[in-house]
């Protein structure tokens, strides 16, 4: 009997695993203990192996691809056996899953067009309504071959635009890139563009008039076609088209809400747009401006050689024109061309820079890294505590120690050392919130934050309080050469009490972490830095260290976080008391 095959939870945070590859192929035969495939977790890559016999029959999730866990990512059974019955019962599937039946049917489905004459034989299904244009405008300018155009949000701020300029009048056949209008908003003036091929058959708001976002502006579609239904369908901006501000220039400039800069800003623009022999859109202009090109070099493409925002962005300005625009020969002559006032006037050289991103998909462990530290931030109570610490006397006794250790010990290690004998001593802070319950742990569990390639992993030192220096340091190696290595455990990252993340060797002098749940705290340690300190009435050199605590406030008070650090200032600030 065919068997299905679920995502695994390898570990206690997972919630989806990508398949990082495939060691059989369907039609494969399979044992008890086989290696199946490699999936990648939030912290590892781990290898899955099957506890059936038979033939893998199906594959449900592709390599890369991500599932859920308990999703169904394989089915084994026996040759030749109808799997699709075992499918049906499977609670869920996991993405990716091919199924040609149920990806061909619809497509069939969508084969007569909108405008097809033959388009009454095609009978809708039972959950579609046979005419839907009094709820959906858009549908209904769709099914007459007609497209509205409507205000666009051109701005955050915008909740209505006043239309400066139609280029178009009713009965003009339109492009898909041609300019319709320019539309002044609250900071700028900018072109529309309908993004629609015809005539245009409407203009629902005239020159000087605001429309709201959203409202219809115009109808563009083919010549002839009727647009009163589209109007009636409730679709037009009864209340959108409102008279504008038609007083002068001076009078905008009482009762516009803008702000003086944007004013003044809006009005240059509307002037140069109509007093300029060069014809351009607003648009096109603000383009230029930013890149730094000379509009009057742009060559136009649209109606009467207007330029639009296509001509700006294809524009290559010439070697002789980059030559001119050198700093050398462009603010030399600057210098002895002064203005009425007598101050000099600088002209700025052009520098044509090009906006690039590179986007890459989210990885699993940056997936979990964020959803557990925003669940931590955001639901339980930080509050941070910083001290400082005299570290003369535990390099004295690094140096010493490392004379004799068959393994090198770091400050990391001393550290992680009288942190968990302070921990023993101060029980409340190594303790978790358990909702209705408060547990206090007797065991001392501290967590090592490692950083990797993909994020963060945080492996568990056991019982660090019983062990010596050496065993603390070994373990904190092996833990980090697995980790970069992905070769880390469940077992090795589950069942911190307390947790330790230290930056102090990337040069960071203090900084405040997130708390890793369900730990009550975490410890922030800094690098040792040498400054001034008074010691017996005098200034010395000396070296501190601050380290900061978190403390989940609904656990720990500050009275409580402020005890564990002056044990732990006491311990480092006396070595030798981690050897009593």
């Amino acid at each position: 009997m065919a068997e299905v095959i679920k995502m695994p939870k390898m570990s206690d945070t997972m919630t989806e695993g990508v398949i990082a590859k495939w060691h059989k192929k369907v039609g494969d035969k399979v044992k008890s203990g086989d290696l199946m495939a490699e999936i990648e977790t939030d912290k590892a890559t781990m290898d899955f192996e099957s506890y059936q016999e038979g033939t893998l029959l199906y594959i449900g999730a592709q390599e890369g691809s991500a599932a859920p866990v308990d999703s169904v990512i394989a089915v084994i059974g026996n040759e030749g056996e109808d799997y699709k019955a075992a499918l049906d019962g499977a609670p869920s599937e996991a993405p990716g899953i091919e199924n040609k039946a149920t990806v061909e049917a619809p497509a069939k489905s969508e084969e007569p067009a909108a405008d097809s004459p033959k388009a009454e034989d095609t009978k809708p299904s039972a959950g579609e309504a046979a005419d839907d244009s009094s709820s959906d405008p858009d549908a209904a300018a769709s099914a007459v071959g007609a497209t509205i155009i409507r205000m666009p949000l051109l701005s955050d701020t915008m909740t209505e635009g006043v239309i400066a300029e139609w280029h178009k009048k009713v009965g003009d056949k339109v492009k898909s890139d041609d300019a319709l209008a320019d539309v002044e908003t609250d900071k700028a003036t900018m072109e529309v563009v309908g993004y629609a091929e015809g005539t245009l058959l409407y203009i629902g708001v005239e020159k000087g008039l605001a429309a709201k976002v959203n409202g219809i502006i115009a109808i563009v579609g083919k010549e002839g076609t009727d647009v009163a239904p589209l109007l009636k369908s409730g679709s037009a901006p009864k209340a959108a088209a409102t008279p504008a501000e038609t007083a002068s220039p001076e009078e905008v400039k009482t009762t516009s809400p803008q702000s003086s800069t944007e004013q003044k800003t809006v009005k240059q623009e509307i002037q140069i747009d109509s007093s300029s022999r060069v014809k351009a859109s607003p648009l096109a202009r603000k383009i230029a401006k930013d890149k730094g090109i000379n509009i009057d070099e742009v060559k136009g493409s649209a109606e009467g050689g207007r330029i639009v925002k296509k001509d700006i962005e294809g524009f290559t300005p010439s070697t002789q024109k980059i030559a001119e625009s050198d700093p050398a020969s462009s603010l030399a002559p600057a210098a002895t061309n002064a203005d009425s006032t007598g101050s000099t006037a600088v002209t700025l050289p052009q520098f044509i820079g090009e906006e690039k991103y590179t986007e890459k998909p989210v990885s699993q462990m940056r997936k979990v890294i964020a959803k557990r530290l925003s669940e931590s931030l955001f639901t339980a109570p930080h509050f941070y505590l910083t001290m400082a610490i005299d570290m003369d006397r535990a390099i004295q006794a690094r140096n010493t120690i490392n004379e004799f250790a068959s393994i090198k010990i770091s400050f990391n290690d001393i550290v992680l050392k009288a942190v968990a004998i302070a921990l023993k001593q101060h029980p409340n802070v190594n303790s978790s919130w358990l909702g209705d319950k408060i547990r206090y742990n007797e065991h001392v569990n501290i967590g090592v934050a490692v950083a990797v390639e993909d994020g963060l992993l945080v492996p568990v030192v056991r019982f660090a309080d019983g062990k010596s220096l050496s065993h603390i340091s070994a373990e904190v190696k092996d833990f980090a050469q697995r980790a970069k290595t992905k070769k880390l455990q469940p077992s090795d990252w589950e069942g911190s009490t307390f947790t330790i993340s230290n930056l102090g060797m990337f040069g960071i002098d203090e900084f405040t972490a997130i708390i890793n749940p369900p730990d009550a705290c975490i410890l922030a340690v800094g690098g040792i830095s040498q400054i001034p300190v008074v010691k017996n009435g005098q200034v010395v050199p000396g070296n501190v260290m601050k380290v900061t605590l978190s403390c989940d406030h609904r656990v720990v008070d500050g009275a409580t976080g402020s005890a564990f650090l002056q044990t732990l200032k006491s311990l480092l600030e006396e070595p030798v008391r981690l050897l009593v």
